[in-house]
């Protein structure tokens, strides 16, 4: 048995208790509140709905490059880099990318890895002894479904990917999609295939967030990423009151793919409350992809991000949950348990 004990943001509201966590075998056991000395805010770990990992062999290539010369496939400089890097030089990268997102307070990340099996496999190696687990969407056909633990499709004007989903859906997976990042044309084809997941949605108008909203498709939002590539920027007000919204980081090779910076850039440059964004970074990317994390209350997977709430940086701030989502850095991160 272990206690985690602070200022405790409990439930999907993040209500502050002072008290402690009580953990057994890897779960909540319960939520005690109590007096405490402890300065510490404890919250969920923190969930990265939407990285492509393997860009860590291509850190800021991208930089000043449109979408289509940076990253969109088959001869972008991104996947110029990935053809070029073997793959001990991959999966080193790519582990320490995993490494500094765990440094930075995230636990789970939800990854759509390039080049097939061998692909998925880089990666598996990659965290393999890590405190973070990468939920791997593969790429390349059908067959990446034996390694990974669901699909993720570039975008449907690039191909047809009816056999992808159909697999996904007869092995029980999610299936994941970019949709609307360049412009709204791929989006109500994206759509047809009955996503579990869609990615971007920069572009969405009326009529396709209405359309998310019947169909129950979440959607990943990665804002920083796109105002790197000059996309624009994502609806997330209106993301937000129509469907689930989970927040990313997207490429490696255009950002740091820290989740702090990720949530104190939606906060401000968005219409959205602090606990909005901190249930986008946590709930809203594990309900995503089935995973049983994000919140903290009994029986749920005890991920926990433990913040220094006296650290020089969050000292004397008034609301513990605008602290960690405005205002946290790498540095004010004590340990996140798992």
């Amino acid at each position: 048995m272990e206690e985690v004990a602070g200022t405790v943001l409990v439930g999907e509201s993040f209500d502050p208790v002072s008290g402690r966590v009580i953990v057994e075998d890897g779960h909540i056991a319960a939520i005690e509140e109590a007096d405490t000395e402890s300065t510490d805010i404890v919250l969920p770990a923190l969930v990265n709905a939407h990285t492509h990992l393997g860009d860590s062999v291509a850190k800021e290539a991208g930089v000043g490059l449109s979408l289509d010369e940076a990253v969109a496939p088959p001869n972008s400089l991104k996947h110029r880099r990935l053809a070029a890097a073997d793959t001990e030089e991959l999966v080193a990268a790519m582990r320490r990318t995993l490494r500094f997102m765990h440094r930075t307070g995230t636990a789970r990340c939800l990854d759509f890895r390039e080049s097939g099996p061998a692909g998925a496999r880089a990666l598996r190696d990659a965290g393999e002894g890590l405190d973070i687990d990468p939920f791997i969407f593969g790429s390349g056909g059908a067959s990446v479904l034996d390694i990974a633990d669901g699909y993720g499709a570039s975008g449907a004007n690039d191909d047809d990917f009816a056999e992808e989903r159909t697999a996904a859906a007869a092995q029980d997976v999610p299936f994941a999609i970019h949709a609307g990042e360049p412009d709204a044309t791929d989006i109500y084809p994206a759509l047809d295939l009955d996503p579990d997941l869609l990615v971007h949605m920069v572009h969405a108008e009326d009529e396709h967030l209405d359309r998310a909203a019947d169909q129950g498709v979440p959607i990943a939002v990665c804002p920083r990423a796109n105002t790197v590539l000059s996309v624009g920027k994502p609806p997330i007000r209106e993301l937000l009151d129509h469907t689930t919204v989970a927040l990313g980081s997207d490429n490696v090779m255009l950002n740091p793919p820290s989740m702090l910076r990720e949530m104190a850039y939606t906060a401000k440059q968005f219409d959205v409350t602090a606990r909005e964004v901190l249930g986008m970074a946590t709930r809203a990317g594990a309900d995503a992809a089935g995973l049983d994390t994000g919140v903290i209350e009994p029986g749920k997977r005890a991920d926990l991000l433990v913040v220094d709430g006296d650290s020089d940086n969050l000292a004397g701030t008034a609301d513990p949950v605008r602290a960690v989502v405005r205002r946290a850095t790498g540095l004010d991160v004590k340990r996140v348990v798992r």
